[in-house]
């Protein structure tokens, strides 16, 4: 078996402890990643401009075949809740994004993405996120989402793994920081109908990511992130990439899951093609690589998720592209897992908010 690290690489800081996770001054206690949700979250203890508060749970549900993902945030001077479905074979995706003015934390997220519901709903539309019998539950419904046609859906997600990628990043700024948790590799079951048709989604081929955000943000940042779930040889595997904002001297948030463990890597980079006029093209081949040589991967994307809003002062460009990733990564233990043909998505995420 190959040695998977070439060079020396600087060490990551893991939070073993659970703790409260700002101290008097709005400032994190402690930086770096966890394998649990340890850091304690509470709103309360902000002490940034209210306005600059963000939270959000957005939960993707995929298998080859087609996708729904799913957000409730609450960003402080606006509110966003989100159902975007994604057709692999036909090549196409619908999303539709209803916002609020001034939510001011009335959304009422839970510090905790083990515990606490949450709930929205307006004109024609409504979706929740709920906890059951130790599975998640995900219901959501809105009229007239594609073509004229309403869309509705109940899925259960199950066999959360017991470790996932948790990180507190603080920016160059005092009393800013990002704490998130991101699980993969979670089983779904149930079915979204959207007109007369329903898609079903079932835990032997289906999975889910939930990413869950609570922080205070600059106002421009650009981020990239990456995941995937499914299955290597019959057992559970994916992996988190991401990196472009905040200090991440501390930790990355590029991690692998390998029947319910974590592994953590260093630095990933996304390599995204350019086009004849020197801009990125999103449909081309992408591919990453990582500075531990423990993360190598092509993509072959499928669909541009994209959308650019511009309001004001307010602007948000994204491509977040579904696609197929092929390639090796390497577990901590040397292990090195080999994917062809895995579902997943990137994104480059532009935003002043």
């Amino acid at each position: 078996m190959p040695n998977a690290v070439s060079q020396t690489l600087p060490e990551q800081h893991e939070i073993t402890r659970s703790a409260p996770l700002l101290d008097e001054n709005g400032n994190l206690r402690e930086a770096g990643y966890a394998r649990k949700l340890l850091p304690v979250y509470n709103r309360s203890d902000i002490k940034a401009g209210k306005l600059r508060i963000k939270e959000w749970d957005y939960y993707l549900v995929i298998n080859d075949h087609y996708a729904v993902a799913l957000t409730i945030a609450d960003n402080s001077y606006m509110g966003l809740d989100s159902i975007s479905f994604l057709n692999f074979d036909e090549r196409w995706e619908k999303t539709v994004s209803p916002i609020q003015i001034l939510t001011m934390g009335k959304k009422n997220l839970p510090p905790s993405s083990s515990a606490g519901d949450v709930s929205t709903k307006g004109k024609n539309y409504r979706i929740s996120f709920s906890h059951k019998d130790g599975k998640r539950v995900l219901d959501f419904r809105m009229d007239n989402f594609h073509e004229g046609k309403p869309i509705s859906g109940h899925i259960t997600l199950d066999n959360e793994p017991e470790e996932s990628m948790v990180i507190a990043t603080p920016f160059h700024k005092k009393a800013h920081f990002y704490f998130n948790q991101k699980i993969n590799c979670m089983t779904a079951e149930g079915s979204v109908k959207l007109g007369d048709y329903e898609y079903i989604f079932s835990p032997e081929d289906s999975y889910a990511v939930l990413d869950w955000g609570r922080g205070v943000w600059t106002y421009s940042n650009t981020w990239y992130w990456g995941s995937a779930s499914g299955v290597v040889d019959g057992v559970p595997f994916g992996f988190n990439i991401g990196y472009g904002f905040g200090d991440t001297s501390a930790a990355t948030e590029n991690m692998l899951f390998y029947d319910g463990k974590a592994h953590k890597l260093s630095n990933v980079s996304f390599n995204i093609p350019l086009g004849e006029n020197g801009k990125e093209d999103y449909l081309k081949k992408w591919t990453f690589t990582s500075d531990d040589r423990r993360f190598e991967m092509e993509f072959e994307p499928i669909i541009d998720r994209a959308s650019c809003t511009s309001i004001v002062i307010l602007k948000s460009d994204q491509h977040q592209v579904f696609g197929r990733f092929a390639g090796n990564a390497v577990l901590d233990d040397g292990t090195v897992i080999s994917v062809k043909d895995f579902i997943g998505f990137a994104e480059k995420v532009v935003n002043k908010w």
